[in-house]
Formats: C-alpha cells, structure tokens, sequence
C-alpha cells in the first residue's frame, strides 16, 4: 500500500508538473498560445477558460476525500490533451513534436488508475 501510495505522489506530481504551467500561461495569454489558437482556428477568449479549468483541475486531484470532483478532473484532463492531440492532428501536417502529449497523457492516466488502486 505504501508503494502504491508513493507511485501515486510521484505521477501526480507529474500531472502537476505537465499542465500548471500550460494553464498559466494560457490565462495569461501569452503571444506563443495565441499564435497556436489562431493556427488550429479556436479563438482567443478560449484560452483563460482552459487555463482555469486545467488549475482547478490540478487542485481537486491532490485535495484528498473528493471522490467524485477527483473523477471528473481526472475526465476533464484527459479530454483537455485528447482534444489537443486531435486538434493539432486535423490542423495541418503532422509534428513529430505530437508525441511528448503523450507524456502528460500518460501521467494523468497512471495518477488515475493509482489513485484507484489506493482508495480500494
């Protein structure tokens, strides 16, 4: 259980390390996230929403006895890098640089199943 325990701080922590500083920057929205917006055809006033839902997101995962929130932020998150993937993939040609989304994808997804195995 220990183990178990430790695996699950260490892939959140990874979750955290992933997307905190995205989702600032996209509440700030800076010039390099509103040039990728324009690109993949979204508009601007996108971008401090996601910002936000991605740090609250980020919050209810590492807040302890929220069970439900915890399941939708884990869901949320995992739309939130699905939906990039797919949207850079249907923007234009293909960028090799595509697959470190599966960094944070893989992250959220071992956080998830840890988190499970830790509450059961």
């Amino acid at each position: 259980m220990k183990q178990i325990n430790i695996f699950y701080w260490i892939t959140t922590g990874l979750v955290l390390f992933f997307l905190l500083p995205g989702s600032v920057m996209n509440i700030m929205q800076t010039e390099d996230w509103l040039e990728v917006f324009k690109q993949l055809g979204y508009p601007a006033y996108l971008l401090p929403f996601l910002g936000v839902a991605k740090i609250s997101a980020c919050i209810a995962i590492v807040i302890p006895n929220l069970r439900r929130l915890k399941e939708w932020a884990y869901a949320g998150l995992v739309f939130d890098i699905v939906g990039a993937i797919y949207s850079a993939l249907m923007a234009g040609p293909f960028d090799p640089r595509l697959f470190f989304m599966i960094l944070p994808l893989s992250a959220i997804l071992a956080s998830y199943f840890l988190w499970h195995k830790k509450i059961s």
